[in-house]
């Protein structure tokens, strides 16, 4: 277990073949030393840098780089061809999404961009998801990102390659959790939140309404993923303790539904084609578990809980597979919660 000192709440590992032992943790706390009461709560946080020590029996890491930016709520490598720079984007609490290189020679990450996305630095960046994972490019993908005030912004890369915001619309009436692409389909971005809905938008037919509006939630949705190796297929997770999985050509009625316990924060297909039946699920209140489909690529969509982890004291909220070895099927995950401010590594 490390001591992220903050309470942690985001992990991602890096997707680049030249850099697959790294990940990053972010953190989240409120400045209790702000008393004024006058003005937005301040949040600090931190980026912190990993290297993955893993061994057969028991993975391990070591922290090469850490600092200072406000609260992070979440972060995304961008998925690039093998021979482009590593490139990290974090959204944060006071509505900037920041663009981070990985230097290899130095080992550690160069603050490159920060773009203001909302119009108030009282506005959160809650989400945020790179267009390119499904087909990894030279240039910078797309950013989609949901922010606390119910809008949706799209970022796209200008001819400096650094990202400018082209759209932002309000999209749900409560704080749209999650924003994510298809990624087989980058003119489509789904999006869920607070108001107990999940969206599909369109982009070429504009932003004022969405192409599909799914109101069958009992709870908020938190977390939404396209599937990288199966077309037509996403991840949903809510509060409501459940992860169901749709048909993106019908997305109203689910194929399937499984009760993770818990509320479930955020859902990671497997990196690999190989175990692209396995689902990593952040549980918030009841620990991180492996969810196994029978086999989706068979349309055979009943799932279960193929493993738990439950090693963590507090709210589950940041976990992904490392992309090293990932066929091997003992894949290394980082895995951390929040008011106990740990990280974990572990195997499942």
């Amino acid at each position: 277990m490390i001591n992220t000192i903050y309470p942690a709440d985001s992990v991602e590992f890096c997707p680049h073949p030249g850099a697959h032992d790294i990940f990053v943790c972010g953190t989240y706390k409120l400045d209790q030393t702000d008393t004024s009461n006058t003005g937005p709560q301040h949040r600090l946080g931190q980026c912190m840098v990993f290297r993955c020590t893993s061994n057969i029996d028991s993975p391990n890491a070591e922290k090469i780089q850490e600092f200072d930016l406000p609260a992070v709520l979440d972060m995304k490598w961008c998925h690039r061809s093998p021979s482009s720079s590593v490139v990290l984007g974090i959204a944060d609490s006071e509505g900037n999404i920041s663009i981070h290189e990985w230097q290899p020679d130095q080992s550690q990450l160069k603050t490159t961009a920060s773009i203001r996305v909302a119009p108030t630095s009282d506005i959160l960046c809650l989400s945020l998801d790179w267009s390119n994972r499904r087909f990894p490019s030279d240039t910078l993908g797309k950013i989609i990102t949901s922010l606390s005030n119910g809008c949706l912004s799209l970022l796209e890369p200008s001819e400096s390659n650094y990202l400018s915001v082209t759209e932002s619309w309000h999209a749900h009436d409560h704080e749209p959790w999650i924003a994510t692409w298809d990624y087989w389909d980058t003119n489509v971005v789904y999006s869920g939140g607070d108001d107990l809905k999940m969206k599909v938008w369109d982009l070429r037919q504009g932003f004022q309404q969405p192409i599909v509006t799914n109101k069958r939630f009992e709870a908020g949705v938190t977390t939404i993923q396209s599937h990288p190796h199966v077309e037509h297929l996403i991840a949903v997770g809510s509060y409501d303790s459940n992860v169901r999985l749709f048909d993106t050509r019908k997305p109203l009625v689910p194929l399937t539904q499984v009760d993770v316990g818990g509320g479930a924060w955020r859902v990671k297909w497997h990196p690999s084609v190989q175990r692209r039946n396995d689902l990593l699920v952040a549980c918030m209140h009841d620990g991180f578990k492996i969810i196994q489909f029978e086999d989706l690529n068979l349309q055979k969509y009943p799932g279960e809980v193929l493993m738990r982890y439950d090693k963590h004291e507090s709210l589950a909220y940041g976990v992904d597979w490392c992309h090293q070895n990932a066929d091997d099927g003992n894949s290394v995950v980082a895995s951390c919660s929040f008011y106990d401010h740990s990280l974990h590594l572990w195997r499942g």
